[in-house]
């Protein structure tokens, strides 16, 4: 997973766990941190990035994590090189640790399966496939 995709995975897990009564102070804190160093990125800028990054958390862009949002999100992100930012990279990779989504060393944890066909994700799982 490259800068951009943590990132934006980090900001789509955090503003649905925030959303939950649920989330403790630390994710939250996390979340609001991560966020705000995003938006000062974005913000230097300017180019309407923070008002995207807060149009999807707000629900005017559809849905919190919106492909349509997370779309806009990703070239905005690459724009400002936030792969190059190891603090923001650190918030990212601290809050989807806190949700419970990072890596881990065993390669299990958090996978983006929306484009993918025929995958199983998970243990003792059979998959049977015909071709004709």
């Amino acid at each position: 997973m490259n800068g951009v995709e943590l990132v934006l995975a980090a900001l789509s897990a955090g503003a649905a766990a925030g959303l939950t009564d649920t989330a403790s102070s630390a994710v939250r804190e996390a979340y609001a941190g991560l966020r705000e160093s995003v938006r000062l990125r974005l913000a230097a800028r300017g180019e309407g990035g923070v008002r995207v990054l807060e149009a999807g958390e707000s629900g005017e862009a559809g849905e919190v994590g919106s492909d349509a949002w997370r779309d806009r999100l990703r070239e905005l992100l690459v724009a400002v090189d936030i792969d190059s930012d190891e603090e923001i990279l650190a918030a990212a990779r601290s809050l989807l640790r806190d949700i419970g989504l990072a890596e881990q060393r065993d390669g299990a944890g958090f996978v983006d399966a929306r484009q993918a066909k025929g995958v199983q994700i998970g243990d003792h799982n059979t998959q049977t496939n015909t071709f004709n």
